[in-house]
């Protein structure tokens, strides 16, 4: 066994008994097995390594009661949060759990989850090269994704239901180069083609920004393969647009890798094993995918390679008042927009406005009974939790969708 995966089960491991709510416990064990599964960039990151620690040891930062208020208000039972410093050992989620979520915040009922999953991430993650090509090295642009230190921008799984730990599969060490027609940048200032980075850093670059997993959820009998991800932006680059193309592939990996068969061969996971998701398996597509389907900045039908996957179960988009109202009090780049402003996830600023960002997907043998972005629209009173730009807690909104599980799962 890994570190990865030794880190994994310490912090699977339950903390302190807390209480759970009545209406947590009525979703753990009513008999139509309805299971919510949820997205959240939570903006937990923190400018420096520590400081995440640091502010979620007491029990007084706001934005983490914001963060956790918005977790128990909703109360998925399977939740990804993006942009949540990784830090070895389980410290931070262990301090979160125990300080935030497992305590109520402002009459929102506690939350517990007894399990969680975190691994390292590649943000931050010094390459030695000069990936930016600006004649230096160092730097969050020369990081294998763009950070300030390791583990800056992270994520972790959190769950009701325990986590096939033995079976998690991670994929942050692979190449950018190895998957078959990859989008490789292009340097405009050359003749050449595709040759943004030189042949030797196309031997070490990856093309996960932060990583891509596979986390089995363990269901009684079933599994529920949980794929987490957070792209690049499409954004802050330049002519040769590398962080529009990573993003495409980025999205372009969860797609092949549910497709499996030929399409998923080239895929290998930091463990050495080949190949992607078995035919017929249950899962649940989650992340910020940093890519709305018609909007923003990111290159085109990037969305669509998981919206019009075969395997993908899209008969229910998760919607919100709140994205309408915001779109309309906001104006400007929301009133040219293509998509419509209910599927919006996301409070940006202009450009490009609120978009679509963030994901959360369900396999075709999934049926969806709900699904909604949690935007209060003004006149709620949860409307503090997400505010107006800039934003209180984050510039993202908690998505949740509701499954129901039949036995045709695996």
């Amino acid at each position: 066994m890994n570190r990865t995966h030794s880190v994994a089960l310490a912090l699977g491991l339950a903390l302190a008994a807390s209480s759970l709510s009545s209406s947590a416990q009525a979703r753990e064990h009513r008999p139509d097995h309805d299971v919510r599964f949820a997205t959240f960039n939570a903006s937990l990151n923190r400018a420096g390594e520590g400081d995440l620690v640091r502010d979620l040891s007491g029990r007084d930062n706001t934005q983490a009661r914001n963060v956790a208020e918005t977790i128990q208000r909703t109360n998925p039972d399977v939740v990804l949060v993006n942009e949540f410093d990784y830090v070895k050992g389980g410290a931070a989620v262990d301090l979160f759990r125990k300080n935030y979520l497992q305590v109520g915040q402002r009459g929102a009922d506690p939350v517990r989850y007894r399990y969680a999953y975190s691994a390292p991430v590649n943000t931050g993650v010094p390459s030695g090269m000069d990936l930016d090509n600006n004649g230096e090295i160092g730097g969050a642009g020369d990081a294998y994704g763009f950070g300030d230190f390791p583990g800056q921008y992270g994520m972790v799984v959190l769950s009701k239901y325990p986590i096939d730990t033995r079976k998690v599969r991670t994929f942050q060490k692979f190449r950018w180069a190895d998957m078959p027609g990859a989008r490789l940048p292009d340097d405009p200032a050359t003749p050449a083609r595709s040759d943004w980075f030189s042949r030797t850093e196309l031997k070490k670059v990856r093309l996960s920004s932060k990583s891509h997993w596979d986390v089995p959820i363990r269901l009684g009998h079933r599994t529920v393969h949980f794929l987490a991800s957070h792209p690049t932006p499409p954004v802050f680059d330049g002519p040769e647009d590398r962080n529009g193309l990573r993003n495409a592939d980025e999205i372009r990996f969860t797609a092949d890798y549910l497709s499996g068969g030929r399409t998923a061969r080239y895929i290998y996971d930091d463990q050495g094993r080949r190949g992607g998701l078995r035919p017929g398996a249950s899962f649940v597509i989650a992340g910020d995918q940093n890519s709305d389907p018609r909007d923003g900045d990111s290159a085109p039908g990037s969305a669509d390679q998981l919206l019009d996957n075969r395997r993908v179960n899209t008969s229910t988009t998760p919607t919100s008042r709140g994205a309408v109202e915001a779109a309309r009090l906001q104006g400007g780049a929301n009133n040219e927009h293509l998509s419509r402003a209910k599927y919006d996830t996301a409070d940006f600023a202009e450009p490009p406005g609120n978009i679509r960002a963030d994901y959360v997907l369900p396999s075709r043998n999934l049926s969806i009974k709900r699904a909604r972005v949690f935007w209060p629209t003004s006149g709620d009173p949860l409307s503090r939790l997400t505010g107006t730009y800039p934003p209180p807690t984050s510039d993202h909104r908690l998505v949740w969708v509701d499954v129901r599980l039949t036995h045709h799962c695996h």
